[in-house]
Protein backbone atom coordinates (compact mmCIF):
# COMPACT_ATOMS: atom_id res chain seq x y z
CA UNK A 1 0.00 0.00 0.00
CA UNK A 2 1.25 3.27 -1.29
CA UNK A 3 0.41 5.02 2.51
CA UNK A 4 3.14 4.08 4.20
CA UNK A 5 5.89 5.51 1.75
CA UNK A 6 3.27 9.01 2.85
CA UNK A 7 4.27 8.42 6.38
CA UNK A 8 7.44 10.29 8.17
CA UNK A 9 9.90 8.50 9.98
CA UNK A 10 10.83 7.99 13.48
CA UNK A 11 13.78 7.12 15.15
CA UNK A 12 13.77 5.12 18.46
CA UNK A 13 16.41 3.17 20.74
CA UNK A 14 17.43 -0.22 19.64
CA UNK A 15 16.13 -3.14 20.81
CA UNK A 16 17.57 -5.51 18.58
CA UNK A 17 20.08 -8.29 19.83
CA UNK A 18 22.58 -7.18 17.59
CA UNK A 19 22.86 -3.38 19.24
CA UNK A 20 26.39 -2.43 20.23
CA UNK A 21 25.60 0.88 22.02
CA UNK A 22 22.60 2.06 24.39
CA UNK A 23 23.01 4.96 21.84
CA UNK A 24 21.63 3.13 18.92
CA UNK A 25 18.72 3.82 17.07
CA UNK A 26 16.56 2.02 14.88
CA UNK A 27 14.53 4.57 12.07
CA UNK A 28 10.75 2.75 11.44
CA UNK A 29 7.60 4.05 10.01
CA UNK A 30 5.85 6.53 12.50
CA UNK A 31 2.88 4.50 12.28
CA UNK A 32 0.86 6.95 14.82
CA UNK A 33 0.54 10.44 12.45
CA UNK A 34 -2.40 9.44 10.92
CA UNK A 35 -5.18 11.12 9.02
CA UNK A 36 -9.19 11.48 8.21
CA UNK A 37 -11.02 13.54 6.00
CA UNK A 38 -13.41 16.34 8.04
CA UNK A 39 -16.97 15.10 8.90
CA UNK A 40 -18.08 18.22 7.56
CA UNK A 41 -16.04 17.70 4.26
CA UNK A 42 -17.70 14.35 3.71
CA UNK A 43 -20.67 16.13 3.14
CA UNK A 44 -19.57 18.21 0.45
CA UNK A 45 -21.06 16.87 -2.92
CA UNK A 46 -18.52 18.59 -5.30
CA UNK A 47 -15.78 16.86 -3.67
CA UNK A 48 -17.15 13.37 -2.98
CA UNK A 49 -19.10 11.47 -5.30
CA UNK A 50 -21.03 8.26 -4.46
CA UNK A 51 -18.72 4.62 -6.00
CA UNK A 52 -20.94 1.20 -5.85
CA UNK A 53 -17.96 -1.32 -5.37
CA UNK A 54 -18.78 -4.26 -7.97
CA UNK A 55 -18.34 -7.67 -7.27
CA UNK A 56 -14.88 -8.67 -6.32
CA UNK A 57 -13.30 -5.46 -6.33
CA UNK A 58 -10.35 -4.81 -3.97
CA UNK A 59 -9.21 -1.27 -2.69
CA UNK A 60 -6.60 -1.31 -5.71
CA UNK A 61 -8.61 -1.85 -8.09
CA UNK A 62 -11.17 0.80 -7.45
CA UNK A 63 -8.15 3.35 -7.06
CA UNK A 64 -6.96 2.36 -10.32
CA UNK A 65 -10.49 2.68 -12.09
CA UNK A 66 -10.93 6.21 -10.40
CA UNK A 67 -7.72 7.66 -10.07
CA UNK A 68 -5.44 5.47 -12.83
CA UNK A 69 -3.20 4.57 -10.43
CA UNK A 70 -3.49 0.91 -7.90
CA UNK A 71 -1.08 2.99 -5.45
CA UNK A 72 -3.92 5.03 -4.53
CA UNK A 73 -5.85 2.50 -2.97
CA UNK A 74 -4.80 4.47 0.67
CA UNK A 75 -6.76 7.16 -0.53
CA UNK A 76 -9.79 5.61 -1.06
CA UNK A 77 -9.72 3.80 1.95
CA UNK A 78 -9.12 7.01 3.49
CA UNK A 79 -11.88 9.42 1.71
CA UNK A 80 -14.49 6.33 2.52
CA UNK A 81 -13.58 5.93 6.14
CA UNK A 82 -12.77 2.72 6.44
CA UNK A 83 -10.19 1.42 9.05
CA UNK A 84 -10.58 -2.44 9.03
CA UNK A 85 -10.90 -3.80 5.55
CA UNK A 86 -11.28 -6.91 6.25
CA UNK A 87 -15.00 -6.17 8.15
CA UNK A 88 -15.85 -3.11 6.27
CA UNK A 89 -15.35 -4.10 2.55
CA UNK A 90 -17.41 -5.83 0.93
CA UNK A 91 -16.75 -9.69 0.64
CA UNK A 92 -16.61 -11.36 -3.12
CA UNK A 93 -20.18 -14.12 -3.40
CA UNK A 94 -17.89 -16.57 -2.98
CA UNK A 95 -16.14 -15.60 -0.29
CA UNK A 96 -19.26 -14.46 1.58
CA UNK A 97 -20.48 -18.02 0.92
CA UNK A 98 -17.89 -19.29 2.71
CA UNK A 99 -17.72 -16.86 5.67
CA UNK A 100 -21.53 -17.16 6.15
CA UNK A 101 -20.77 -21.34 6.49
CA UNK A 102 -18.65 -20.75 8.51
CA UNK A 103 -20.39 -18.48 10.84
CA UNK A 104 -23.55 -20.82 11.00
CA UNK A 105 -22.65 -23.90 9.93
CA UNK A 106 -23.11 -25.55 6.40
CA UNK A 107 -26.61 -26.87 7.85
CA UNK A 108 -27.80 -23.95 9.08
CA UNK A 109 -27.01 -21.41 5.94
CA UNK A 110 -30.56 -21.33 4.89
CA UNK A 111 -32.55 -21.61 8.22
CA UNK A 112 -34.70 -18.10 8.89
CA UNK A 113 -32.73 -15.67 10.86
CA UNK A 114 -35.33 -13.47 11.23
CA UNK A 115 -38.77 -11.78 10.16
CA UNK A 116 -39.72 -8.32 8.22
CA UNK A 117 -42.24 -7.02 6.62
CA UNK A 118 -43.36 -6.43 3.24
CA UNK A 119 -43.56 -2.84 1.98
CA UNK A 120 -47.33 -3.19 1.57
CA UNK A 121 -49.88 -0.34 -0.55
CA UNK A 122 -53.51 -0.30 -1.11
CA UNK A 123 -55.38 -0.03 -4.98
CA UNK A 124 -54.32 3.72 -4.56
CA UNK A 125 -50.81 3.20 -4.00
CA UNK A 126 -51.24 4.74 -0.50
CA UNK A 127 -47.96 3.41 1.80
CA UNK A 128 -49.98 0.81 4.09
CA UNK A 129 -46.50 -0.89 5.93
CA UNK A 130 -42.93 -0.16 5.30
CA UNK A 131 -40.70 -3.03 4.30
CA UNK A 132 -37.67 -4.30 6.60
CA UNK A 133 -39.03 -4.06 9.69
CA UNK A 134 -38.05 -6.91 12.06
CA UNK A 135 -41.21 -8.77 13.42
CA UNK A 136 -42.72 -11.73 14.79
CA UNK A 137 -43.39 -14.57 12.22
CA UNK A 138 -47.52 -14.29 12.87
CA UNK A 139 -46.96 -10.34 12.87
CA UNK A 140 -50.57 -8.93 11.05
CA UNK A 141 -52.25 -5.60 10.90
CA UNK A 142 -56.02 -4.78 10.61
CA UNK A 143 -57.55 -4.04 7.51
CA UNK A 144 -61.00 -3.25 6.09
CA UNK A 145 -62.50 -6.97 5.74
CA UNK A 146 -61.96 -8.08 1.99
CA UNK A 147 -59.58 -5.46 0.84
CA UNK A 148 -56.70 -6.50 -1.11
CA UNK A 149 -53.11 -5.00 -0.93
CA UNK A 150 -50.36 -5.15 -3.09
CA UNK A 151 -46.86 -6.62 -1.77
CA UNK A 152 -43.49 -4.44 -2.98
CA UNK A 153 -40.19 -6.00 -3.91
CA UNK A 154 -39.93 -9.63 -2.48
CA UNK A 155 -43.36 -9.92 -2.90
CA UNK A 156 -43.78 -7.90 -5.61
CA UNK A 157 -47.43 -7.86 -7.95
CA UNK A 158 -48.69 -10.41 -5.01
CA UNK A 159 -51.87 -9.79 -3.61
CA UNK A 160 -52.74 -9.66 0.02
CA UNK A 161 -56.77 -10.28 0.24
CA UNK A 162 -57.55 -9.76 4.48
CA UNK A 163 -59.33 -12.77 5.75
CA UNK A 164 -61.94 -13.13 8.40
CA UNK A 165 -60.62 -11.35 10.65
CA UNK A 166 -59.92 -8.17 8.66
CA UNK A 167 -55.80 -9.38 8.69
CA UNK A 168 -53.19 -9.52 6.35
CA UNK A 169 -49.60 -11.08 7.23
CA UNK A 170 -47.31 -9.33 5.05
CA UNK A 171 -44.33 -10.94 6.54
CA UNK A 172 -41.19 -12.84 4.72
CA UNK A 173 -38.08 -14.86 6.36
CA UNK A 174 -35.16 -13.77 5.99
CA UNK A 175 -32.08 -16.65 5.69
CA UNK A 176 -28.89 -16.65 7.44
CA UNK A 177 -27.52 -16.34 3.77
CA UNK A 178 -29.85 -13.61 2.94
CA UNK A 179 -29.61 -11.38 6.00
CA UNK A 180 -25.40 -11.63 5.04
CA UNK A 181 -25.65 -10.35 1.08
CA UNK A 182 -28.68 -7.76 2.33
CA UNK A 183 -25.21 -6.55 4.93
CA UNK A 184 -22.65 -6.98 2.63
CA UNK A 185 -24.22 -5.24 0.17
CA UNK A 186 -24.44 -1.97 2.39
CA UNK A 187 -20.57 -1.82 2.56
CA UNK A 188 -20.83 -1.67 -1.62
CA UNK A 189 -21.93 1.84 -1.37
CA UNK A 190 -19.32 4.65 -0.20
CA UNK A 191 -18.61 8.04 -1.28
CA UNK A 192 -15.23 8.58 -2.51
CA UNK A 193 -13.23 11.64 -3.02
CA UNK A 194 -13.68 13.32 -6.33
CA UNK A 195 -10.72 12.28 -9.28
CA UNK A 196 -10.17 16.11 -10.23
CA UNK A 197 -9.28 16.78 -6.35
CA UNK A 198 -6.77 13.85 -6.10
CA UNK A 199 -3.71 16.23 -6.35
CA UNK A 200 -4.98 18.76 -4.12
CA UNK A 201 -5.30 15.69 -1.17
CA UNK A 202 -2.03 14.52 -1.83
CA UNK A 203 -0.23 17.78 -1.77
CA UNK A 204 -2.56 18.37 1.74
CA UNK A 205 -1.40 14.98 2.84
CA UNK A 206 2.62 16.05 2.40
CA UNK A 207 2.05 19.32 4.70
CA UNK A 208 0.00 17.06 7.68
CA UNK A 209 3.26 14.71 7.19
CA UNK A 210 5.38 17.29 7.35
CA UNK A 211 7.10 17.77 11.16
CA UNK A 212 7.45 20.66 13.15
CA UNK A 213 10.40 21.86 14.89
CA UNK A 214 10.45 20.85 18.21
CA UNK A 215 12.68 18.98 20.65
CA UNK A 216 12.72 15.48 18.91
CA UNK A 217 12.89 17.36 15.32
CA UNK A 218 16.13 16.01 13.58
CA UNK A 219 14.46 17.66 9.95
CA UNK A 220 10.71 17.73 8.02
CA UNK A 221 10.14 13.70 7.67
CA UNK A 222 12.43 12.34 10.76
CA UNK A 223 12.11 12.86 14.82
CA UNK A 224 13.92 11.18 17.32
CA UNK A 225 12.63 9.99 20.78
CA UNK A 226 14.39 10.33 24.03
CA UNK A 227 16.89 7.63 24.67
CA UNK A 228 15.52 6.00 27.71
CA UNK A 229 18.43 3.68 27.84
CA UNK A 230 20.84 6.69 28.68
CA UNK A 231 21.29 7.74 32.21
CA UNK A 232 22.47 10.88 32.94
CA UNK A 233 25.53 11.12 35.50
Amino acid sequence: MGYFRELPDLEIPSTLPHSNSSRDFVRVKNLFRRVKVLDWLQDNISLYSKFQIPEGARPDTVADTLYGNPDYDWVVLISAGITNVRDQWPLSNKDLYVYTEKKYSVENVNEIHHYQTVEVRDENNRLILLRGQIVDPNFKIVVPFGSTYTGIGAYENTTFTSDTTGEINPVIGVTNYEYEVIENDKKREIYLLNPIYLQQFLNDMKVVMTYTESSQYVSDNLIRTENTRLISP
